[in-house]
């Protein structure tokens, strides 16, 4: 087994942070002995939600076995998910803004819920983000199938956003959620006369962001959930997925 030099793009306070909730978890449940510290705890689950790197890789790595490495992780994944706020807390935020973002996204999994719309299997979650995309709170994740429509209403997302008078911007599948959302202000296409020869593009901008100023202001809220690398090796399953995701936000 050869062993290379690694970093993780994270801050020693952030290590710090998570040793220090895992200290007075285990003091709670009154663990005597683990084989890693709650350091190396911290630095072991840090490496697989930051960098995706696989149970295989970590157990050679910290010298322990995959089952542990499976049991370190869900222990630190509930830990942190305990800890991320309900949506009435998130409210509180909210209130300080503006408006908000509300949008849809779709995080990929292997199995078992398949997404017509998208072509692959997936979880559909509910991103709520400020006005410069930053996140502020992530749904619980529902099939993949699920209309944005019908994920929000299940989450009561509309009913409290209207219940605090609180204006945000949605895209046109949320048509029908409530008083306050604005929908996405759309162009008419530019109708050329019959004798005039088509020019070059009068807006050089893509195709996604033609139709409105909201379309990719959630993205950067959605990115790390979409695309982030604990997806890349192994895709996690239904519920490990929910609380994953809820530890990002």
């Amino acid at each position: 087994m050869l062993v290379y030099p690694s970093a993780i793009d994270l801050s020693s306070c952030t290590l710090q942070h998570l040793a220090g909730l895992l200290a007075g978890h285990r003091r709670r449940i009154g663990s005597r002995w683990r084989r890693l510290t709650c350091g190396w705890q911290a630095l072991h689950v840090l490496a697989h939600l930051r960098c995706g790197d696989p149970y295989a890789r970590l157990a050679a790595g910290f010298r322990i076995g995959i089952a542990t490495v499976y049991r370190y992780i869900r222990e630190v994944v509930d830990l942190l998910a305990g800890l991320a706020p309900t949506l009435e807390q998130a409210m509180h935020t909210v209130r300080r803004k503006a408006y908000v973002i509300l949008d849809g996204t779709l995080l990929p999994i292997d199995r078992p819920y398949y997404s017509g719309k998208k072509k692959h299997h997936g979880m559909n979650a509910q991103v709520p983000a400020d006005p410069t995309g930053r996140l502020i709170w992530v749904s619980d994740a529902l099939p993949g199938a699920t209309h944005d429509l019908t994920a929000a209403r299940t989450h009561h997302i509309p009913a409290i956003l209207a219940a605090g008078d609180i204006k945000y911007w949605a895209d046109k599948a949320y048509q029908g959620a409530g008083p306050n959302p604005r929908p996405v202000p759309r162009q008419e296409p530019a109708r050329l006369e019959p004798t005039s020869q088509p020019g070059p593009r009068q807006n050089p901008q893509p195709r996604r962001t033609r139709h409105g100023d909201f379309e990719g202001l959630a993205d950067p809220a959605k990115a790390p959930l979409q695309h982030h690398p604990h997806h890349r090796h192994r895709r996690p399953r239904t519920r490990q997925l929910i609380k994953t995701e809820n530890v990002q936000c």
